[in-house]
């Protein structure tokens, strides 16, 4: 049975707080009513040092998208750096504050598409280039053994797969490998994140110890949406995706501001052919990473 047409708006790394840019923030949304997705993504670095002021403007901005189904995660900007007895103790008390309704993993369902968000922050172990435990991939796999056959299997997490060939936005996931292996046995069809500030579009074939290995599937960062802290040859720019999804392939349209400009302007699209994944996953393995 073909799987539903969808279209996505991922957004990452907003950095409420000192680099939040407010015009950025307007064109997002007018870029948000042009184009009418069927759910917003953001992936991601909402605050700049994870105040409850900075989440409080995060969440005036995503009111704008209801009530169009928004998928979050925290990353690791979303917890404190510097007021260390929080980051020790209760990294995640302004989060929930925030987002009070949401686990750190959670899962997000639509008609026709299962998004699982995983926290890769890590407070207390990797403040920069985050975490993804054992735990978090049987959430996913179980999370993904509920859903239907015909879902749209995405999973959203801030960090990093593939090294940015700049070296911008430090080392990726360590063991990222072993992930996108059991991303793959789960029929994983996308992984959306950011952290990078630049858009970084990759497979998974071009994940450190991967190859040719198995079936290949998108790993897809987009830049910073609303700060001045692009990276790369996005310095002072931001940048956003739309993503079509139809039955076999995804076209991922950029979207990028100047530092100068008022809208985000369309760029040349890319287009990934979806290879079809594993749909029979009746109970999750539960094997360690």
């Amino acid at each position: 049975m073909p799987r539903r047409t969808l279209t996505l708006l991922h957004a990452s790394d907003l950095q409420a707080g000192t680099p939040y840019q407010p015009h950025a923030a307007e064109a997002l949304v007018r870029l948000f009513e042009h184009t009418r997705p069927d759910a917003v993504v953001v992936s991601g670095d909402l605050t700049q040092r994870a105040k409850p002021r900075e989440f409080a403007t995060a969440h005036r901005l995503l009111q704008h998208f209801a009530p169009t189904p928004v998928v979050v995660t925290p990353g690791n900007h979303d917890v404190p750096l510097y007021r260390l007895w929080e980051r020790v103790f209760v990294p995640y008390r302004a989060w929930r504050g925030f987002s009070t309704s949401d686990p750190l993993d959670s899962v997000v369902r639509i008609e026709g598409a299962t998004f699982v968000s995983l926290n890769t922050s890590a407070p207390r172990r990797a403040i920069v280039n985050g975490r993804l435990r054992s735990g978090q991939l049987l959430f996913a796999e179980r999370a993904f053994a509920d859903a239907p056959t015909t879902d749209w299997r995405i999973v959203v997490a801030h960090h990093h797969f593939v090294p940015v060939p700049s070296g911008d936005g430090g080392s990726p996931l360590p063991d990222a490998a072993t992930a996108v292996r059991r991303f793959r046995e789960m029929g994983v069809d996308v992984v959306l994140g950011g952290h990078v500030h630049q858009l970084h579009l990759n497979s998974s074939r071009d994940v450190p110890g991967i190859g040719d290995e198995g079936r290949a599937f998108p790993i897809l960062a987009t830049g910073t949406a609303t700060s001045r802290r692009g990276r790369g040859p996005e310095r002072a720019r931001n940048s956003v995706c739309l993503h079509h999804f139809t039955d076999t392939a995804l076209r991922v349209v950029p979207y990028v501001r100047e530092a100068d400009g008022v809208d985000f302007e369309v760029q040349e699209p890319v287009d990934f052919t979806l290879e079809p994944g594993t749909r029979d996953l009746d109970a999750p393995s539960g094997a360690p990473v």
